[in-house]
C-alpha cells in the first residue's frame, strides 16, 4: 500500500510553518494515542502521524522529501517505538499532555512565584495630567500566621507522601503492541505537592493561606494615560515554597472632562468666540488645565483656526518633555437679537453681498463657562 503524503496526514499546506506542523501534530496525536483512542487502526494512525512530522519538523529531511517525496526518506519513518516511555525521544511534550508531564516534571516542593494581580483605577482628567499618590484596597492571598504557610496545625509536622514518596507523581507501567510504556499522572493524594498534612491548620484548612483585604500605597506617574499600567512589585499573591511573591498590575481608566480632550500629550479643545471678536479680533482668556493664559485672536479669524499653546498640555509620562494645547476656534452665530440688531446686521449683509444666518448654540458657550470657571 502506498504513502499518503506527509502535508495530507497532518492535513496542512505545503508552506506550513514549524509552529503550524507541530499544532497539528499534536493535535493528532492527542486525537489516535492508543491510549486513548481504542479504535482498531489507532495506532496505525499514531504511528503516521509521528512518522510524518518527524520529517516535516526536520528542515534537512523536509527539503529532501519537498523534492523526492517518499524516496527521499529511503521509504521509511525516522526513528521508531522501541521500548517504554524514554524511547520517544524528542516528544516528551505528547508526554505531557497526557501523562503530566513525563520524566521532566518539575520538582513539586521547588520554590515558585506567586500569581500576578490586577487592579482597575479610574482617575479623574487632571489627576492623570499631575499625577497623585494614593492607597488602595484589595483581596489578596497572605500567609497564613497560624501555621506559617505550612497548612499544618501548630505543633504538628507536615510529611512526605507515602504513596509518591515526594515526588508529586504515580506512575503506571501498561504493556502495549510497541513496548511499555510508563504512565505518569499527578499524584491524587497529594494533588501532586508531595506532601502529606494529617492535622491541617484550623485557619487556613491545610492551604497555607488566608484571604484578607490589603491596603497598597500606589504612585501614579504624572501624565499617564488610558489604559496604561503601573506594576507594584512584589504586591501579587504569595509565592510557593518560598518562592517570591507574584506583582500587581494597576490599569489605569480615566474619566471623561466636559472640555478638554486628550491624545497623547496633547490636550485639545475648542474655543467658542462671536461674530465680532472673529471680524475684528480680539485678546482672550482661555482655559487650561495649567490655568488661565492669553490669547489673541487676529482679525479675520474663522472657524477651525487651530492656535497652539507650546508647554500647556500633558507632561510626557516617561519624562521627555511636556506635550501642548491645541485650541480649535468656532464662531458662534448670535441668536435672540433684537430688532435694532437684525437692521445693522442686514445693512452689514447688503454691503458686504452676504446672507445673514442664526445658529443656536447655548450648550457649547455654558460647556466653555464651566471649564473657564473650573480654571478659577
Amino acid at each position: 500500500m502506498s504513502k499518503r503524503d506527509y502535508y495530507d496526514v497532518l492535513g496542512i499546506e505545503k508552506g506550513a510553518t514549524k509552529d503550524e506542523i507541530k499544532k497539528a501534530y499534536r493535535k493528532l496525536a492527542r486525537k489516535y494515542h492508543p491510549d486513548v483512542n481504542k479504535e482498531s487502526d489507532a495506532a496505525d494512525k499514531f504511528k503516521e502521524v509521528k512518522e510524518a512530522y518527524e520529517v516535516l519538523s526536520d528542515d534537512n529531511k523536509r527539503a529532501q522529501y519537498d523534492q523526492f517525496g517518499h524516496a527521499g526518506t529511503n521509504g521509511q519513518g525516522f526513528g521508531g517505538f522501541g521500548g517504554g516511555a524514554e524511547d520517544f525521544g524528542g516528544f516528551g511534550d505528547i508526554f505531557d499532555m497526557f501523562f503530566g508531564g513525563g520524566g521532566r516534571r518539575r520538582d513539586p516542593n521547588a520554590p515558585q512565584q506567586g500569581a500576578d494581580l490586577q487592579y482597575t483605577m479610574v482617575l479623574d482628567f487632571e489627576e492623570a495630567i499631575f499625577g497623585k499618590e494614593t492607597d488602595i484596597r484589595i483581596p489578596k492571598e497572605e500567609t497564613c500566621d497560624t501555621c506559617d504557610g505550612s497548612g499544618a496545625k501548630p505543633g504538628t509536622k507536615v510529611d512526605t507522601c507515602s504513596h509518591c514518596h515526594g515526588t508529586g507523581q504515580l506512575n503506571q507501567e501498561q504493556n502495549t503492541p510497541f513496548g511499555r510504556v510508563v504512565n505518569r499522572r499527578v499524584c491524587h493524594y497529594c494533588s501532586g505537592t508531595g506532601k502529606e498534612i494529617k492535622e491541617k491548620c484550623n485557619t487556613c484548612g491545610g492551604s497555607g493561606r488566608v484571604k484578607k483585604n490589603k491596603n497598597i500605597h500606589i504612585k501614579i506617574p504624572a501624565g499617564i494615560d488610558e489604559g496604561q499600567q503601573i506594576r507594584v512589585s512584589g504586591k501579587g499573591e504569595p509565592g510557593i515554597n518560598g518562592g517570591p511573591a507574584g506583582d500587581l498590575f494597576v490599569v489605569i481608566q480615566i474619566r471623561e472632562h466636559e472640555f478638554f480632550e486628550r491624545e497623547g500629550d496633547n490636550i485639545y479643545c475648542e474655543l467658542p468666540i462671536n461674530f465680532a471678536q472673529a471680524a475684528l479680533g480680539d485678546e482672550l482668556e482661555v482655559p487650561t488645565v495649567h490655568g488661565k493664559v492669553k490669547l489673541k485672536v487676529p482679525a479675520g479669524t474663522q472657524t477651525g483656526k487651530m492656535f497652539r499653546l507650546k508647554g500647556k498640555g500633558a507632561p510626557n509620562v516617561r519624562g521627555r518633555g511636556q506635550g501642548d494645547q491645541l485650541i480649535k476656534v468656532r464662531v458662534i452665530t448670535p441668536t435672540n437679537l433684537t430688532e435694532k440688531q437684525k437692521d445693522l446686521l442686514r445693512e452689514f449683509s447688503e454691503l458686504g453681498g452676504n446672507d445673514v444666518t442664526e445658529e443656536q448654540d447655548g450648550s457649547f458657550f455654558k460647556r466653555f463657562k464651566n471649564a473657564f470657571k473650573n480654571n478659577d
